[in-house]
């Protein structure tokens, strides 16, 4: 790993613009834009930014769905030393108030169509400047393949700069800041806010630095190679796997604004695409489409997953291979206080249900969520810490909590896990969500993974509900399979699972779902089942 000098993404960006500067950089449903456009379009915004007033430090915001401008933008921002805070483009007013003030961003890239959402809290933010885009800026005539979103007529927003523009002006000199990789922050990241309020995770171009050299070194990715950004540049393991990585090999991205199994597939065939990153239902999708034997997955090499939804089971993995010949494995354990990735499962030891062996650099520690000096033997349940070159540098805004989460020199996690003897991770869930039925301590994946065996289920979630007897009791949420709809019964689940489960695992209750609560990137959210079940509860006890 040390064959590559420390550097900011840019830079890489720039080296690949000399030596291959018509190198296809980025392919947007059949635009194609080169390495050389890459960074002179990102040097026209940096300078734009600069001309507003923006300074190394700053905060500047991207509101978009995946598309060439998030990347031209993200790399722009770093050119000056500003900070890139990425917002989920599903966001609601709220949402988008709260991230935007507690960022204290002083500029906005937005899509047009969701200028309503911005224009509605400017006022009540920090914010000078808003810079507006269209998909039709980059997007071709003929998109391949089919364009899934409204196009709406471009029109000038009172008020806001209009991306094009700007990147349309010529500049005289690009853009030079010295960058400190240890302590200057090139990106803010919140957390999913599964509990609480979203904390924004300070991460500097060292910890960007390490985590993308990491992981394309351990994978051997090459310029030749095509990648697939399918998954939400606004999310960290989006932007690590799918921008960051083959930015710095120098290979080609395939941007997708959207998801569909059947685009998928048209651009794995179109565009010749050799690595993917996934979360497991989108390959399921594809697998199940009528002309999968038909569809020419020959390009496919690696096909790194993400066990959202679906957990990638055994029976998943022989099957993808079956159909594609292409290996596919779960990528990583990894968190956003770290920059994803602390983990990286290798290709010669891929263990299914596992979570890889941690990234060279750093280490992983197995301790009693009790007694944190302990650590856990193999194979024993236990707090995982990290220590590792890429732990951020602090929640902003909250050095109290930053405190509580790095203690010397360690992130506490509050996941929990076990590492087996060959040294994989197993991440088994977070520790507010252990479940103790009688006396035992049950993980909801441990029981989600066994419920999506079973033929009729899609998709499964796991809480635990009060027990008189047990102190807790197991109840799970069921999404069937369409063909199985309304011929599954909530006694058919529970006797299979009392089958398959120790007598203390097994669900004693299943509540049939049309689906699960998620968070915009996909991961499951317990909490809020578990608020419905409390409010049910409530309900029910006051009506007795």
């Amino acid at each position: 790993m040390n064959q590559y000098k420390e550097q900011p993404l840019h830079e890489k960006l720039r080296q690949h613009a000399r030596i291959r500067p018509h190198q296809d950089a980025l392919i947007y449903y059949g635009k194609r834009i080169s390495y050389k456009e890459l960074d002179e379009l990102s040097d026209r915004f940096a300078v734009f930014l600069q001309k507003q007033g923006i300074k190394k430090g700053d905060k500047v915001a991207l509101f978009m769905q995946n598309c060439p401008q998030y990347i031209i933008c993200s790399l722009g921002i770093q050119k000056i030393g500003a900070i890139e805070g990425p917002c989920s483009p599903m966001f609601k007013e709220w949402e988008l108030e709260y991230e935007v003030k507690d960022l204290g961003a002083k500029a906005i890239v937005t899509l047009d169509h969701l200028y309503g959402v911005v224009g509605n809290i400017k006022d009540q933010t920090e914010l000078d400047h808003i810079i507006v885009t269209n998909y039709t800026d980059f997007l071709p005539e003929k998109p391949v393949p089919f364009f899934p979103e409204p196009i709406i007529s471009k029109e000038k927003i009172e008020g806001t700069y209009d991306l094009m523009s700007i990147l349309q002006q010529e500049i005289d000199k690009i853009p030079v800041v010295d960058i400190d990789m240890d302590k200057d922050i090139c990106l803010i990241v919140y957390t999913s806010g599964s509990t609480g309020l979203p904390k924004g995770a300070m991460l500097s171009y060292g910890n960007a630095f390490y985590k993308t050299k990491g992981v394309a070194t351990c994978y051997g990715y090459q310029h030749d190679d095509i990648h697939l950004s399918v998954m939400p540049m606004c999310h960290i393991a989006g932007k690590l796997f799918s921008v960051n990585v083959p930015i710095f090999t120098g290979g080609t991205i395939v941007i997708l604004t959207r998801y569909s199994a059947e685009a998928l597939v048209e651009a794995i065939e179109t565009y010749k695409i050799s690595v993917t990153y996934t979360v497991t239902p989108m390959n399921v999708d594809m697998m199940n489409l009528p002309n999968a034997q038909d569809i020419d997955f020959s390009t496919l090499k690696i096909c790194q997953c993400t066990s959202f939804g679906i957990p990638l089971t055994e029976d998943i993995m022989r099957a993808w291979t079956a159909l594609t010949a292409a290996t596919i494995f779960e990528i990583s354990y990894g968190s956003s206080e770290t920059h994803t990735a602390d983990t990286v499962m290798p290709l010669d030891d891929i263990v299914a249900g596992g979570h890889g062996k941690p990234l060279p650099g750093s280490e992983v520690r197995i301790v009693n969520p009790e007694n944190t000096d302990e650590d856990m033997a193999v194979g024993q349940l236990g707090e995982i810490l990290i220590k590792s070159p890429a732990v951020f540098k602090g929640y902003l805004n909250k050095p109290e909590a930053t405190r509580t989460a790095i203690q010397n020199d360690w992130l506490h996690t509050g996941d929990i896990g076990f590492m087996d003897e060959r040294g994989h991770l197993f991440f088994q869930g977070r520790r507010k969500e252990l479940i103790k039925c009688s006396g035992y301590s049950v993980f909801p994946e441990d029981v989600e993974v066994m419920l999506v065996r079973h033929p009729a289920v899609n998709a499964a979630a796991v809480i635990g509900v009060p027990d008189a007897k047990r102190g807790e009791s197991v109840k799970a949420f069921i999404v069937l399979k369409d063909e199985y709809a309304g011929t599954i019964k909530e006694e058919d689940i529970i006797a299979w699972s009392k089958e398959k489960m120790a007598s203390y695992k097994y669900p004693r209750s299943i509540e049939f779902r049309e689906s699960l609560p998620q968070t915009a990137t996909g991961k499951l959210l317990r909490r809020v089942l578990v608020d419905e079940e409390l409010q049910q509860r409530g309900v029910n006890e006051t009506n007795d």
